[in-house]
């Protein structure tokens, strides 16, 4: 070894650092050589490739959740875990009349779980609805696995798809607001306090320091949140006497693909949940009108109001809009109920009341089942075709309304048409002395 620390020295002053390390690796291939020694810098077994997390998901069936809004559920939550890179092996349902306050299922359906998971190796358990700190404690000590909830799942996919930095504080201050009720002994660099002679006293327990150091941290956060939303709101001035229109809608309804033919831009589109949390603007021009469409994060069912207030700046957006779009899946077999939660949550950042245009898309994937001439049984919404939806829709004069794929493009010209009519509209009113010259 002293031959080894010579020939170290010797290279490190006779040669730059690059020259160093080569001349180093050389050194220690050649001892081992001479030496008959064999380096392992790690197992020959260790493999690199990442490997996908092998997941359960957990649901249950209620008096206010019947057995088919309880798989309809799953089923998003389904996605939501492809998105955030696991996959799905089981479900499981369990019918209560409310969840149970210790384990969220009953005792019977957790031996069924923790037999599963243990013969399958399961990494992850993820249940549908927000769990309490309590029942994360106790389930993890049974399934001896990781648990999440819906809203912690949907935090990563947050935190996966974060670009700018002002989404990456905002998930940042998101997650430290949801851990912080569930602080459940994770941290264990404080498991002993100094103690000796003048250090006696009441002292301050582990999770006590835990939770002050994480409420120092949001704090930071939302002084560091609230820079950046001056500076946001300085740059929404700046940008002129120019009508603001904001697509809104549930998540992965095509609103980034839209806004990549409305704006010729290349924004990231893609058939996953939450594919955009940054918000996009981009000016448009429709003949000689000039306008400024926003892409904005999508909605989705479930979602905790401290998760919406921590994505309150990003959402100022669709607040100081002048026009919504509000983008529609048709395709979905529950687009009426991601409506409703879209409309929701507009009344709750105050944007209920603005003009909203109905741009119900994905056409081209709508199915439908065409009753018999012999059915005398009542129709009902699996029998209605696209020309129902239309008419039901397009007869509404308060609220203008459109059918359209963003994938095949068809109806984007009559899509242009209705947005210069209703930005100009408001155009006039706003800037009447303006003839509408880009």
């Amino acid at each position: 070894m002293f031959f080894i620390g010579n020939l170290v020295f010797y290279f490190l002053s006779k040669s730059s650092y690059k020259q160093y390390t080569e001349n180093l690796n050389m050194v220690f291939c050649t001892f081992a050589a001479k030496s008959n020694i064999e380096f392992t810098f790690m197992p020959k077994n260790f493999s690199t490739e990442k490997t996908t997390e092998q997941a359960i998901l957990i649901g249950l069936i209620t008096r206010e959740q019947s057995a088919e809004k309880s798989q309809e559920y799953l089923d998003e939550l389904s996605f939501l875990v492809t998105t955030a890179g696991a996959q799905e092996r089981k479900r499981f349902v369990q019918k209560l009349d409310k969840p149970d306050q210790r384990y969220f299922v009953g005792s019977g359906k957790l031996e069924e779980i923790n037999a599963y998971v243990e013969a399958e190796n399961i990494d992850i358990a993820i249940f549908d609805d927000e769990l309490g700190a309590s029942q994360i404690r106790n389930l993890e000590k049974q399934l001896k696995c990781r648990i999440i909830d819906r809203t912690n799942l949907i935090l990563d996919i947050f935190a996966q798809r974060a670009q700018t930095a002002h989404a990456k504080v905002q998930v940042e201050l998101a997650q430290y607001q949801y851990l912080l009720p569930r602080l459940t002994r994770m941290w264990t660099h404080l498991e002993r306090q100094r103690g000796g002679i003048g250090m006696r006293g009441p002292g301050e327990t582990e999770i006590e320091t835990d939770r002050r150091i994480i409420r120092d941290r949001i704090s930071l956060l939302k002084k560091r949140l609230g820079d950046i939303d001056k500076q946001m709101a300085t740059q929404r001035q700046n940008r002129g006497s120019l009508i603001r229109t904001a697509l809104v809608g549930y998540t992965n309804v095509g609103k980034s693909t839209l806004m990549n033919i409305l704006s010729k831009s290349k924004v990231f589109a893609e058939n996953k949940l939450f594919a955009t949390l940054d918000t996009t603007v981009r000016k448009v021009v429709v003949d000689n009108l000039p306008f400024l469409l926003t892409d904005t994060v999508g909605f989705i069912r479930k979602l905790p109001h401290g998760l919406v207030e921590s994505f309150k700046s990003t959402l100022d957006e669709v607040r100081e809009a002048d026009l919504l779009v509000h983008i529609v899946d048709i395709s979905h077999p529950d687009f009426e109920d991601h409506m409703a939660v879209v409309n929701k949550t507009l009344n709750e950042i105050g944007a209920g009341d603005k003009p909203i245009i109905m741009l119900f898309n994905k056409i081209d994937a709508y199915t439908y089942t065409k009753k018999e001439d012999d059915d005398l049984s009542p129709e009902t919404r699996e029998n209605y075709n696209l020309e129902h939806w239309e008419k039901t829709w397009m007869s509404r004069d308060n609220m203008p309304a459109l059918f359209i794929s963003a994938k095949e493009k068809t109806n984007v010209p009559e899509l242009r048409s209705l947005l210069y009519k209703e930005v100009k509209k408001i155009h006039e009113i706003r800037y009447p002395y303006n003839k509408f010259l880009y």
